[in-house]
């Protein structure tokens, strides 16, 4: 089983290169973030006739969230759980398929809107925690995954591409990154591939990508269950070459299948 995140930042500047992505990749599910459009904007029918039902939380212009799967499945939820916001910004989507349940995140970066928009960002990675925590309790098999906006150590994050006090490397987002692991959860990557470059994002700005001047921000962390079969976990680095491509690539992760 394939599933697969990736921040296409504007499915409508993305969208050929996200449908020939699934026709060489064939995933079974692929969370994408920062869609950047509303839900009748997006192009469901397009991705239907490639094979792929689709579920949105869009939000125009900004954020927004989508789940393609070729697997039939039901929607769990299009919120974060425990998030205490009134009006919260398009940036969760649940489904479940063959009884395994994908969150698909888009976790706010922190670096606008002071203090304020950072808290914004720890409240976040509190309600996913809490979530995480439900979810473990009823013992179900999940995988939390997408643009989490966070480089967990100094090695996920070039040498000088952010300071100190930007909020993907502060303390306290490293510590709320922790704890998600110390509940129990496997970061794909990291478990496969415990050091070297992993990035998953590269700047548009000052020669980034040629210069690999990138981060490790994009994640699919794992339940026990799931994390014994985890089989490959990668980010496919070569869609950062194409044509106008996003500044994200696809994050993978194969498992291995139930009845194998």
């Amino acid at each position: 089983m394939k599933i697969a995140s990736w921040n296409v930042n504007s499915i409508r500047q993305r969208q050929t290169h996200v449908l020939d992505w699934l026709e060489r990749e064939k995933p079974d599910i692929v969370g994408l973030q920062e869609i950047k459009c509303e839900e009748g904007i997006f192009p469901a029918d397009t991705f239907r006739a490639a094979g792929y039902e689709s579920v949105v939380v869009g939000q125009k212009s900004y954020n927004g969230v989508a789940i393609l799967s070729r697997l039939p499945f039901s929607v769990r939820a299009r919120c974060l759980p425990f998030l205490n916001d009134d009006a919260p910004q398009a940036r969760y989507l649940e489904i479940e398929a063959n009884g395994l349940i994908f969150g698909n995140l888009y976790l706010p970066n922190g670096n606008s809107g002071g203090e304020a928009g950072y808290e914004a960002k720890l409240a976040f990675m509190e309600a996913l925690a809490l979530h995480a925590r439900a979810l473990l309790d009823a013992g179900r098999d999940f995988v939390l995954a997408g643009d989490y906006n966070v480089c967990p150590t100094d090695e996920d994050c070039a040498p000088g591409a952010l300071p100190p006090t930007d909020a993907l490397v502060r303390p306290e987002t490293r510590a709320a990154f922790r704890r998600l692991i110390w509940l129990g959860l496997t970061d794909a990557v990291r478990a496969l591939h415990p050091h070297g470059r992993y990035y998953t994002f590269w700047d548009y700005q000052a020669g980034a990508w040629p210069r690999d001047c990138g981060l490790r921000i994009d994640h699919a962390l794992l339940s026990p269950r799931l994390a014994e079969r985890l089989r490959d976990a990668h980010p496919d680095r070569d869609e950062r070459g194409r044509n106008q491509p996003s500044d994200h690539v696809p994050l993978v992760v194969t498992l291995e299948d139930t009845h194998a």
